[in-house]
């Protein structure tokens, strides 16, 4: 039975039955004159929260930080972490105050206001969040869980005609964001760097207790070393995995400090992210990375050195290094079969061959050379399989150099011997037509801005079955506008 009220919700609150120094209880700095601008009927049903709560007073005041979460415990956690490879300490929920968790149908789901006022880890922030990247959080969220990628869920966008100073001055929002949990890795690194291997072993044993119960050996005589050496390896090949969706789909986090790493491998933190018009094997989303560090080419080796971190916060209770090394050497295999078999299927091979390389190398360039759209040059290959060969075409300055390619493709496709029509619809159901592009977003956001939700309902409807055509939504799924290049994210996103 879908629960009718907050109150009827079942809480469990484990994170916050750790001891006190992981968090600081305080509730959240509440919006003024709050207005809900979107709620998510799909993320309240994982907490079996029935569709019609979220029209309510009550609704509203839990998410806009007025009330709290009944049955809740709010608090605000601490981590530390490297950021754009840089080690910067102490860090924490700076502008995030953890509601509470609850046991929703499948699971339980901790819910997170984010934008909801200073805590004592907020630094030189002010806490807030500005209606332009909570809109982008909410939806890049809902964006990445409709293509298939681990990722937080976002549950409410609620708005207010507070001021914020950014660039400009802009207005508060905030947005509730859910996740099995918010964990990271640098959640760890704060531990290991306080050189408090006590505090550190209880974290571990409530991830692995908590999140992967199967990672525990104790119970059969091994050594509590070989848990934890467990632990890495199960997160090493999540987030192995999740890099291999991010290359797949085009997706630029921008900012993947340690901080911004979760333990359960999922994507976390959406500020300046970006999805890819025009390729380029080097594209940078973040207009801060000046040094192009979180480039879509670095992602997964960025990964491999976050892992390293972890492995080495792991240390202060694993002594074995070589053991350490060797699980984090499982990382990049991992990583390539991951990504190798994503890559077979979206350009229509039956399972990949070690001599498919080239041909995916050789597209990659091609692609690069030209900035040919990332999403359109692979949804358009299955136009090539049934035989229209121009959508794919014209997508490249260098047409013969795409004819030629095309060419090559089609070659190995005969050699799986398969139906031209089953291919190609194995492949529309690997490539979306709709992504969340900057120009999207940013429609969204000024339609926002007066208090119009319709784009978001809009995108959400298409962004929830991504690879699935809807008759009369074109332009969400064509080039982007001229205007679009104009575009920056930063890290004030």
């Amino acid at each position: 039975m879908s629960a009718h009220s907050l109150s009827e919700l079942r809480a469990v609150n484990s994170f916050a039955a750790l001891p006190a120094v992981f968090h600081t209880r305080l509730a959240p700095q509440a919006l003024n004159n709050p207005r809900l601008l979107h709620a998510n009927a799909d993320a309240a049903r994982l907490i079996g929260l029935d569709p019609s709560v979220l029209s309510t007073p009550e609704f509203l005041g839990v998410f806009s930080g007025a009330q709290p979460l009944p049955g809740g415990d709010t608090l605000a956690a601490v981590y530390s972490g490297h950021q754009f490879g840089v080690w910067a300490g102490q860090l924490g929920d700076g502008r995030a105050h953890l509601l509470g968790e609850v046991e929703g149908p499948e699971g339980a789901w901790e819910l997170q206001l984010k934008g909801s006022g200073m805590t004592p880890y907020s630094r030189m922030g002010d806490g807030r969040a500005v209606l332009r990247s909570s809109v982008r959080e909410y939806l890049a969220s809902e964006a990445m869980h409709g293509l298939g990628v681990p990722t937080t869920r976002a549950l409410a966008l609620v708005v207010s005609d507070d001021p914020v100073m950014r660039e400009t001055v802009e207005t508060a929002a905030i947005v509730t964001r859910m996740s099995p949990s918010f964990v990271r890795f640098g959640s760890f690194e704060h531990w290991s760097s306080r050189r408090q291997p006590d505090q550190l072993r209880i974290l571990t044993d409530y991830v692995i207790d908590r999140y992967y119960p199967e990672c525990r050996e104790a119970g059969n005589g091994e050594p509590a070393d070989a848990d934890v050496l467990n632990l890495l390896r199960a997160v090493t090949r999540r987030t192995a995995r999740l890099m291999a969706d991010w290359q797949a789909v085009g997706f630029c986090h921008g900012v993947m400090n340690t901080d911004n790493m979760s333990i359960l491998g999922l994507t976390l933190d959406y500020g300046p992210y970006g999805f890819m018009d025009g390729f380029r094997l080097g594209h940078v989303c973040n207009h801060s990375d000046t040094e192009g560090r979180y480039s879509w080419n670095r992602q997964p080796s960025v990964a491999l050195w976050n892992l390293y971190r972890l492995g080495g916060s792991l240390h202060a209770l694993v002594p074995d290094v070589e053991g350490l090394r060797a699980v984090l050497d499982e990382f990049e295999p991992a990583f390539t079969s991951a990504f190798h078999s994503r890559m077979a299927a979206k350009l229509g091979l039956a399972a990949w061959r070690p001599d498919d390389e080239p041909l995916l190398d050789d597209l990659l360039k091609l692609m690069d050379a030209n900035q040919a759209d990332f999403t359109l040059s692979w949804r358009r290959l299955a136009d090539a399989v049934s035989g229209q060969r121009s959508p794919f075409e014209d997508l490249f300055i260098d047409r013969p150099a795409a004819s030629a390619w095309l060419d090559r493709l089609l070659a190995r496709h005969a050699q799986d011997g398969r139906p031209a029509a089953e291919v190609a619809a194995g492949m529309n159901g690997v490539n979306p037509l709709y992504v969340l592009r900057n120009h999207l977003a940013e429609e969204a956001i000024r339609a926002a801005k007066s208090g119009d939700a319709g784009e978001i309902d809009t995108l959400l409807k298409l962004l929830r079955n991504p690879y699935v055509e809807q008759p009369g939504h074109e332009k969400y799924a064509g080039l982007p506008p001229d205007w679009a290049g104009g575009i920056e994210v930063s890290c004030s996103s």
